[in-house]
């Protein structure tokens, strides 16, 4: 299991956020979690209202929750969306957004949410996702947010910026190395 801090991109401001942390974990029968938590004045937020859970694309226009990975150096990702309202996105590029194509899944993520007054959490289960399948090679993880405020104005979150604009894509945002023999985790089970 690991937790990392998100940084908020220095071309945007967000006041209302103090931090967002995001945990990952896995199982051995290659089940992985992850946790976002945001920390802050979470009524300042646009927050999706919780909705039926659907494929859709363009969640990155409001707030949402990212993980991008490639196994060990290689130039073909994949991307998958969260947002509060239970919507998901999962894509496969073949370089540096280039080749962009639907992924394929045999399960829709478990997306469970829950809001107090100074944090938000977003917990993610994925079953059997597409990089578990390549046993041995470590994974490269880019993990970011989108935060909406109530204003409308946008910031972005991620591990690590790459230098201009936002830009979650970019190799340099491929921050968190995870090894094959890290140790299992227990399930989220309530965030």
């Amino acid at each position: 299991m690991s937790t990392v801090s998100l940084q908020c991109h220095p071309g945007a401001s967000c006041p209302a956020v103090r931090a967002i942390d995001v945990t990952v974990a896995s199982d051995k029968a290659g089940v992985w979690q992850l946790k976002y938590a945001v920390h802050g004045a979470i009524a300042d937020l646009q927050l999706p209202e919780p909705a039926i859970p659907r494929r859709a694309d363009g969640l990155w226009r409001h707030t949402c929750f990212e993980v991008f990975w490639r196994h060990g150096g290689q130039l073909r990702y994949h991307e998958w969306n969260f947002s509060p309202s239970g919507a998901w996105a999962a894509y496969r590029f073949d370089d540096y957004r280039r080749g962009m194509t639907p992924l394929e899944t045999a399960a829709a993520p478990g997306i469970v949410t829950r809001a107090e007054a100074s944090e938000f959490r977003l917990g993610v289960v994925l079953e059997r996702p597409p990089f578990a399948a390549d046993a041995g090679a470590s994974l490269e993880l880019a993990l970011s947010a989108v935060i909406e405020q109530r204003d409308g104005r946008l910031s972005y979150w991620a591990l690590r910026h790459a230098p201009g604009q936002p830009d979650f894509h970019h190799p340099d945002g491929f921050a968190l190395t995870l090894r094959p023999d890290a140790p299992a985790c227990s399930a989220i089970t309530r965030i």
